[in-house]
């Protein structure tokens, strides 16, 4: 009844143990930690799952940071100043290119702890340490906040065995990783019956001939026992980052890392037997032979859990698409298939659920999703039918039922609703304009319906450099996706490579007024959901922007290509590291290119920011080489 209660009232509990501190670096010895205390639930709480929200934004008090560390989140104390001293990593948050954000600026991530529930309860002090040697007079706003959800455990948290915790060097001749990486043994205890490695590996450093451990690929196998359970390529494609675009070379892929990104550990789930169990870890064999500096940064744990407490119970980790959550920024808003993610939390196979969704206002869907998800086991559901929405922000329900055809063992976490702003609307008849860089071969563009008709293509073999197209698009009233694909991960223009030049793709009416502009700076491409009517009728009342600053890495000059609807004041501040460097002031423009002379500078980066009638509309990295 108790439970029952919970799950009407769907009660959540906030721990913030950080709360927008200034974070900063201390040069001399490359690292600064911050400690704070937070009070969790006693033990008699019965908890379901714990996530933790971390927010990196711009501080109140220092310009914002630059560089790409590496910073862990550490359980240090659990039950107050003279409780157990702990040592578990159960958060890494690799901080972002931050050069080009403005004041204001925040982005936020989110993990699941729920494995270190049986830890975080009472007071729990909670480190970041902060890596790096940048100057201290930049840094990061830093919130953490643990989502606390009450309810029934999906299992019964037994214990904790360490297995590999520390940094350890990767291609060294004369400290062979697998001397240190040795095999594990454990004994099961007898209230066990799922065992659970945990691991969170990050690979820096930069040697040769590879580029290892930051910018090379190899591989990892988990053995249990003696059998292998998984092997993968730790490699992570980065032109993809929800966190877009940053100020240095975020685009470039990384040793399972990217800049801007909290990392999700690799989850293994075995069964366990009672007795005595061993666990290896074994990285591909690779000998550096020049600037030998890799390293390979691990913290994996083995966690005992009980058999499963329900027979069927399904839980909906989360709504994908239609959302604003900025994890999910480039695939939002959406027109059509709402994408859902769903778990099985019982001990039988979940082989079919009922699915409920829609938005608020509007006829609820259903549709029965089939498959077979082994116990911990997630999919990622793409749902049918269009998404209804309302001019502005709407709200999406789905809720689950009926796994496997029978009750749910708890329902508490069967239902989420999320917010998300309807698409954008637009004419039946448009002009796209591209511009394409020095790699047209590179890109693709891409409109498809709901049906997954592609109405438009423009295909990579019809493009040639530096060219610009014109295609006038008339489309039927309806919603659609369109997509600009980049194969090599660095969009249509990016400052670290100039030689690949600099395109650009915008949407325009058909008296040449920009409806969408798109970001160059993109990785991977872009993607924009929009709706056409015969009704549409322009905004004439809002001024528009367009910027463009080529080239970004320049040895003397870089060109603002600037276009507004209307003249304004404009103001271009160059600065470094917040110290203002240049300024030019003009009093009334509506478009043209402004060049500007830095040959006179030192070496360096520098960030280029413009103001329009006193607010900050666009800002960007430079260097100067």
């Amino acid at each position: 009844m108790c439970f029952n209660a919970l799950a009407q009232n769907n009660l959540n509990k906030h721990v913030i143990t950080h709360n927008k501190i200034t974070i900063n670096t201390n040069s001399k010895v490359g690292e600064k930690l911050f400690k704070k205390w937070g009070v969790f639930p006693d033990h008699n709480t019965p908890i379901r799952k714990m996530i933790m929200h971390v927010t990196l934004g711009y501080p109140d008090s220092i310009p914002i940071a630059h560089w790409d560390y590496c910073d862990n989140i550490t359980i240090r104390r659990q039950g107050g100043v003279n409780g157990a001293y702990q040592d578990y990593e159960i958060g890494r948050m690799l901080t972002p290119y931050g050069s080009s954000f403005t004041k204001g600026w925040h982005f936020e991530w989110e993990v699941d702890v729920t494995d270190f529930s049986k830890i975080l309860r009472d007071s729990v002090e909670i480190e970041y340490r902060h890596s790096g040697y940048e100057p201290e007079s930049v840094g990061w706003a830093l919130t953490i906040d643990f989502e606390i959800i009450s309810g029934p455990p999906i299992v019964t948290p037994i214990a904790i065995t360490k297995l590999w915790q520390g940094s350890y060097k990767y291609g060294d001749p004369k400290d062979d990783i697998k001397n240190k990486l040795t095999p594990i043994s454990f004994s099961s205890l007898p209230e066990a019956s799922i065992g659970r490695i945990r691991i969170q590996q990050t690979g820096h450093g930069m040697d040769a001939p590879k580029g290892c451990s930051e910018f090379c690929s190899r591989w990892r196998d988990i053995n249990f026992d003696g059998k292998n359970i998984d092997h993968r390529n730790l490699w992570k494609n980065c032109g993809k980052n929800p966190l877009y675009p940053q100020g240095g070379t975020w685009v470039y892929d990384r040793g399972y890392w990217c800049p801007g990104d909290l990392q999700n550990p690799d989850i293994l789930n075995i069964p366990l037997d009672q007795g005595k169990h061993t666990v290896d870890m074994v990285m591909e064999p690779y000998v550096a032979t020049e600037n030998i500096q890799a390293n390979e940064n691990i913290s994996a744990y083995l966690f005992q859990y009980s058999a499963p407490l329900k027979a069927n119970d399904v839980s909906l980790d989360d709504i994908i698409t239609p959302s604003n959550k900025q994890i999910y920024d480039r695939l939002n808003p959406v027109c059509f298939n709402p994408t859902i993610k769903i778990k099985n939390a019982g001990r039988e196979n979940l082989k079919s659920v009922l699915i409920t969704y829609g938005t608020d206002g509007f006829p609820k869907k259903t549709f029965k999703w089939t498959g077979n998800l082994t116990f911990n086991q997630g999919a990622v559901i793409l749902l049918p039918s269009e998404i209804n929405s309302n001019t502005g922000i709407n709200k999406f329900t789905v809720t689950l039922s009926k796994p496997n055809g029978r009750k749910d063992g708890w329902d508490g976490d069967n239902t989420k609703q999320t917010v998300f702003v309807s698409p954008e609307k637009l004419p039946n008849k448009m002009v796209l304009l591209f511009k394409t860089n020095n790699k047209p071969l590179d890109n693709e563009l891409y409109i498809v319906n709901a049906n997954s008709d592609t109405l438009f293509h423009k295909k990579s073999n019809a493009l040639k450099p530096n060219t610009l197209y014109t295609d006038t698009i008339n489309l039927a009233t309806g919603k659609y996706h369109f997509m600009l694909t980049d194969k090599s991960g660095d969009g249509l223009e990016f400052w670290a490579e100039p030689e690949s030049g600099n395109g650009y793709l915008r949407i325009l009416d058909l008296n040449g007024r920009i409806l969408h502009d798109f970001e160059s700076d993109c990785g991977n491409g872009q993607f924009l959901a929009f709706e056409t009517s015969p009704s549409f009728v322009a905004d004439t009342l809002t001024p528009q922007y367009t910027f463009s600053v080529y080239p970004r890495r320049t040895k003397d000059k870089t060109v603002l290509d600037f276009y507004t609807t209307k003249s304004c004041k404009m103001q271009v501040r160059i600065t470094a590291d917040g110290v203002l460097v240049e300024q030019h002031d003009y009093v009334s423009v509506k478009s043209g290119q402004f060049t500007y002379d830095l040959s006179y500078l030192s070496k360096g980066r520098y960030a280029l920011e413009v103001f329009v009638d006193g607010i900050s509309r666009y800002k960007s990295r430079l260097n100067k080489d």
